[in-house]
């Protein structure tokens, strides 16, 4: 385990043995009207990669000068430009690349999804979640039971921490799946909990899941480019993300999915649009579709590309550096904020993220006792940009291609003050 020191000076010399110190000349770094931002806020949007408007530009010059010979010419042409993306994305969660598609928002995806893999029968009918899922998640599974015609108070099973207890234990995820295993359907839990900063145990969950006979999938909005995924050899079968957050794709920007290739040759239902089809064969205007063979056969609509070139910025720079330093440096600067916040000793907040840096990524959520909005309100008066979620936590997440030891040194001292 790393031993930290509480003082600038440690701070500074982690900056400086730091190898992807650099990475953060990469990006924009916000500025606020009285001072300079510490900015927290990567799991609710990253920043915006210096390259972004460049290769948004190259794409509105070949609009400007070819117009819709764009799909066909360029390096690359539009009609393929999803596919050294998804090649990135593979490497980033752990897939084959034609498990990988680049579509729509995560929920649009999630609703698309769930068409192929909730399949409920007689027996099974029942979706496992979480308690304090996120809400979008919430109301689109529901609506996916109405859909079925299945009550959702009947329909679903919520995951619940123990009394006294903020998160949740595996053993009670894992015991909840042998008991109820023969009435679920579907497994959908998040890679990690948006509101608890949480980690779920993938690999374990989706082995007794499947010994179980039940369909696993995971809303990895919060652990997507935050912690390390392997969805392949895991044999999840289906995941979704947004590419906004720790990626830094760009406010509302084209979301991921993954589709194990196990999937691939069976019969699934499933919502179909021309964009799903061959390329070589889908300008011959056919009435039935000749669907890739992949996640990109889930496609529906055309490429939004002006969304898929921030996105290109974004990925470059993960395609540049070792994932290993990348994951490494998120434990040793998320342990860094740990070791000193409680160092704090304050009775009026207290961290509800696991302790275990194997169960978190780079956020950690803290609970307030009280006057929590105050204090949220007090950070962002001295500049600093962390995530308030009702009705009493503040998400703090320290992005390690972007921010440094020592503004995680320096966001302590402020929160030390705001707190007395």
């Amino acid at each position: 385990m790393h031993k930290y020191e509480q003082s600038l000076e440690y701070a500074k010399r982690m900056d400086k043995e730091d190898p992807l110190g650099s990475v953060r000349e990469l990006f924009y770094y916000p500025t606020s009207t009285q001072n300079q931002t510490i900015y927290f806020c990567g799991n609710s949007l990253g920043l915006q990669p210096k390259k972004a408007k460049e290769e948004i530009e190259k794409i509105l010059e070949t609009w400007k000068n070819d117009a819709v010979e764009g799909w066909f010419i360029g390096e690359p042409d539009w009609l393929s430009i999803n596919l050294d993306l998804e090649k990135s994305l593979a490497r980033i969660v752990g897939a084959k690349p034609e498990e990988v598609a680049l579509m729509n928002g995560l929920t649009v995806n999630l609703h698309l999804l769930f068409v192929s893999f909730y399949q409920p029968t007689k027996e099974r009918i029942k979706i496992l979640m979480e308690e304090n899922a996120f809400p979008s998640d919430q109301y689109a599974v529901k609506s996916q039971l109405r859909f079925h015609g299945i009550d959702p108070e009947k329909g679903i099973i919520e995951c619940k921490s123990r009394p006294g207890e903020k998160t949740l234990r595996s053993e009670d995820i894992l015991k909840t799946i042998e008991e109820f295993g023969e009435e679920i359907a579907l497994v959908w839990l998040p890679g990690l909990q948006y509101l608890t900063g949480q980690a779920f145990n993938m690999k374990t969950i989706t082995q007794k899941a499947h010994e179980k006979g039940c369909i696993v999938g995971f809303d990895m909005a919060h652990s997507v480019g935050n912690i390390p995924h392997k969805l392949h050899d895991w044999g999840v079968d289906f995941a979704v993300w947004c590419n906004y957050k720790y990626i830094n794709g760009g406010p509302g920007t084209v979301g991921g999915c993954f589709v194990h290739e196990k999937h691939f040759g069976e019969e699934l239902n499933r919502f179909e649009g021309w964009w799903g089809g061959k390329r070589e064969t889908m300008m011959l205007m056919q009435p039935d579709i000749d669907p890739i063979i992949g996640a990109a056969g889930w496609q529906i609509s055309s490429h939004p590309v002006l969304q898929y070139a921030s996105l290109k910025s974004a990925l470059k720079i993960y395609d540049d550096l070792s994932l290993e330093e990348y994951f490494e440096k998120s434990k040793k600067l998320t342990g860094f904020l740990e070791f000193l916040i409680r160092n704090l000793g304050s009775e009026n907040y207290e961290i509800i993220t696991p302790a275990n840096p194997d169960e978190r990524g780079c956020q950690l959520s803290i609970g307030t006792i009280n006057k929590g909005k105050e204090l949220y309100e007090e950070l962002a008066n001295n500049g600093v940009v962390v995530d308030w979620r009702e009705p009493n936590v503040i998400r703090v997440a320290p992005h390690p291609l972007y921010n440094t030891f020592e503004e995680v040194y320096v966001f302590v001292e402020i929160l030390r003050k705001a707190v007395e």
